[in-house]
């Protein structure tokens, strides 16, 4: 059992401990997990309330909540927060969907299987000395138009008031409930919002309201407020209104070469004409540590990854340009992500799942988790097995890379 963490706090620029000792958070999200994303799964990237309403559609309730309590129990287990430790990152980020803790149908109704989510791995870090940042994905309503906001027609989450209450009393609902643990670093309020740039306020504003009401259940923790448009714009923020917040920032450019959006792009090398290397990517770190210091935060990169197809075509270069210049900075940061079913497109996972049995199945009609459900009946066992990470294969070249810098 590891000894207590002390709580952090911002200090100006810095995440301090109780003694005044600024602390760097590195570490990994732990993608998919509590907020499922089809191309982690190597599926089509529809929303995850689809995926579930088509399952319970095909097996019924309780065959979808033996899945998703399968689901939970399995893809991140306790040995993996023991893992992660040991490889001396001291922090992970554990993004969620509001409807794992809250009914959507009964808004202020909590799911209790949900919780025992979060209440496990709080209580992993605590044994095992890890912090922990609890990151709302998926709000209700909805925050952006994406797949990853489990975003079903147009987001709500800005335009809706019910929405915004749902949104505030969920916040100080967690808030309350984890106030006393140490291990919890702080909550990443609100995973990238978008709003048009003329509207930018809307933004601000709910920040405000959710700061206020964290703040009556919790005095202690760090809040983490995202940018505009996925994570990027801060300016619009200016000095937070709480002392004890920070900001997250992601960082995937240029897409086209982190997503993989287009074969045989090379870094450093040019994308859409523009020349991608060390010193664009620096003049970007650059100008978001010229925020932290006009606004008095520190900066968490609560995302950055690439989709690792070879080593080939200067995946290593990427990550390892950016680590230098957080580094250089002085910026906390996460690994987009922990793990994966390996897939060409977008950022995969430290782990990767590399074999090709049914669920899988990449060469269609149908792959990935779109499979899971005609297969349940029969293969859950094997399912489920194949969910551990002792199945995955990791990246050695970019485990080794990201260790030289825990």
């Amino acid at each position: 059992m590891a000894q207590r963490l002390p709580f952090l706090k911002v200090n100006k620029t810095n995440i301090v401990d109780e003694n005044g000792k600024a602390v760097i958070l590195k570490g990994a999200a732990l993608g998919g997990w509590l907020m499922m994303e089809g191309y982690m799964l190597a599926g089509r990237n529809i929303p995850e309330k689809i995926f579930k309403s088509e399952f319970e559609k095909s097996l019924g309730k309780e065959a979808l909540q033996d899945f998703t309590a399968a689901f939970h129990d399995t893809f991140i287990r306790e040995e993996d927060v023991e893992n992660i430790k040991e490889w001396g990152a001291n922090c992970v980020r554990v993004p969620f969907n509001y409807r794992l803790i809250e009914f959507e149908d009964r808004p202020y109704s909590f799911n209790e299987e949900g919780l025992r989510c979060l209440d496990k791995i709080v209580k992993w870090c605590e044994k095992y000395g890890l912090y922990c940042i609890l990151d709302m994905h998926a709000a209700p309503g909805a925050q952006n138009p994406d797949w990853h906001a489990d975003c079903v027609g147009s987001p709500q989450l800005f335009t809706d008031e019910s929405n915004k209450d749902r949104y505030l009393r969920l916040w100080h609902f967690i808030a309350g409930r984890y106030k006393d643990s140490s291990a919890v670093a702080g909550y990443d309020i609100l995973n990238e919002p978008v709003m048009p740039l003329n509207q930018e306020g809307v933004v601000k504003d709910l920040y405000e309201r959710v700061t206020k009401e964290i703040r009556d259940a919790d005095k202690n923790h760090i809040i983490f407020l995202e940018g505009n448009q996925w994570a990027t714009r801060f300016e619009f923020l200016g000095r937070p209104i709480d002392s004890n917040t920070a900001f997250s920032v992601h960082i995937y450019m240029p897409h086209a070469f982190t997503f993989n959006m287009e074969r045989d792009l090379y870094y450093p090398g040019k994308v859409y004409k523009i020349r991608w290397g060390k010193a664009r990517l620096d003049r970007i770190v650059k100008d978001y540590r010229r925020l932290m210091d006009e606004c008095e935060v520190p900066l968490y990169v609560g995302e950055f990854g690439v989709n690792w197809r070879s080593g080939y075509y200067g995946e290593y270069g990427w990550v390892l340009d950016l680590l230098e210049l957080f580094k250089k900075y002085g910026m906390s940061w996460a690994y987009w992500t922990y793990k994966t079913i390996a897939n060409s497109l977008y950022p995969d996972g430290i782990y990767r799942y590399l074999k090709n049995p049914p669920w899988v199945r990449r060469e269609g009609p149908v792959t990935g988790w779109e499979n899971f459900s005609s297969l349940w009946a029969k293969e859950k066992g094997k399912i489920t097995f194949s969910w551990r990470t002792e199945n995955f294969a990791r990246n050695e070249k970019l485990y080794s890379l990201l260790k030289k810098y825990f």
